[in-house]
């Protein structure tokens, strides 16, 4: 992820105007223009990056103990034409950093009592990770409009109950 930044803050200084989001630093959640940059023109291929900030990733994610817990251990695969395909994470399998975690978000933890109770009876590190069905089939199939590869398309008034 400061790679990634960092390539794209290097790119952005010489036209900042080519750019719809223009201000990317350490926090910043990547735009679309920013993930399709990395793969299409910064690598021409997939990419993975990894090591997002702790501040715009799920609070279920592991923290990165090397860095002080800046950062998780999540990861998203991003792929031209498209940007992410497939985003994942190990999740906190520690419950005494995952409740601290909760807390220092507000979360109520009474309404994650069955969440807390998968980590209190037993838990090993495990990750998991969600693929965009539409984007694979876009990716694969060299389709230019994701729209051309949903299944069943959802648009305003299509609907009719």
């Amino acid at each position: 992820y400061r790679d990634a930044v960092e390539y794209l803050q290097e790119d952005i200084a010489k036209d900042p105007s080519q750019w719809q989001f223009p201000d990317v630093e350490f926090g910043t959640d990547l735009a679309t223009e920013h993930e399709r940059w990395l793969a299409e023109t910064k690598f021409n291929s997939a990419v993975f990056v990894y090591n997002y900030p702790k501040s715009i990733k799920a609070f279920y994610m592991r923290d990165n103990d090397d860095d002080g817990g800046e950062t998780v251990n999540a990861m998203d695969l991003l792929v031209p034409g498209v940007g992410e395909l497939v985003g994942g994470s190990q999740r906190e399998e520690r419950l005494d950093v995952l409740e601290a975690k909760m807390n220092e978000l507000d979360l109520v933890l009474d309404d994650y009592w069955w969440y807390m109770d998968l980590r209190r009876f037993g838990s090993v590190p495990h990750a998991g990770y969600g693929l965009g069905f539409e984007r694979l089939v876009t990716y694969v199939c060299g389709i230019e409009n994701i729209r051309d590869a949903i299944a069943f398309p959802r648009y305003p008034g299509n609907a009719e109950f």
